[in-house]
C-alpha cells in the first residue's frame, strides 16, 4: 500500500491532485458532503484552515455520496456550492468512495485493515489527521466539530 504522501488524487476540476506537496505539512482529511445536517462544518473547516495554513498545515475535503446520498452534484456543483457557501479554499478532491469494495486507497490506508485507526467511515465529515511524516495521528468522530478543543490542540501538538 502506499504512503499517504504517494498518493495521486482527482480534484473537483477534474485535475491531478497529487498529495507530495503536503509532505512535510499536517493534513486534516475529512469525508464532505453538501447536503448534510453537518455540513455547516465547512465554515470551521475553512477557518481552521486560514489560523495554521501558514504553519504548514492543509485541509484535504473528500466529497463522497455513500451516505444516503448527501453528496449528489458534479464536482463544479460542490466546488460552487462550496465557495458561495463558505467561502472554501482549501483542496477539494472529486467524489471517492470511503467504504466498501470501491474504497478509494486513501481510505484503505486512513481506515483499511492494518491502520492506525481502522474500521469504516460511519458518516459525512469523519476526520483523520495526518502528521507531516503521512502517519495517520487520530480520527474524529463526523460529529467532533473541526474547531472542538481536541482537534484544535491534536492540530497544534502536530505542527509544534
Amino acid at each position: 500500500m502506499s504512503a499517504f504522501h504517494d498518493l495521486n488524487l482527482t480534484a473537483l476540476d477534474g485535475k491531478a491532485l497529487p498529495l507530495t506537496p503536503l509532505k512535510g505539512q499536517v493534513v486534516l482529511v475529512v469525508n464532505v458532503a453538501s447536503k448534510c445536517g453537518l455540513t455547516p462544518q465547512y465554515a470551521a473547516l475553512e477557518n481552521l484552515y486560514q489560523q495554521f495554513k501558514g504553519q504548514g498545515f492543509s485541509v484535504l475535503g473528500v466529497p463522497c455520496n455513500q451516505f444516503a446520498g448527501q453528496e449528489p452534484g458534479t464536482g463544479q456543483e460542490i466546488q460552487d456550492f462550496c465557495s458561495l457557501n463558505y467561502g472554501v479554499s482549501f483542496p477539494l478532491a472529486g467524489k471517492l468512495d470511503v467504504n466498501g469494495p470501491e474504497r478509494h486507497q486513501l481510505y484503505r490506508l486512513l481506515a483499511g485493515e492494518g491502520a492506525e485507526f481502522p474500521g469504516d467511515i460511519t458518516w459525512n465529515f469523519e476526520k483523520f489527521l495526518v502528521g507531516k511524516d503521512g502517519r495517520v495521528l487520530a480520527r474524529f468522530s463526523p460529529r467532533t466539530a473541526p474547531d472542538d478543543v481536541s482537534v484544535v490542540q491534536a492540530i497544534e501538538k502536530a505542527l509544534a
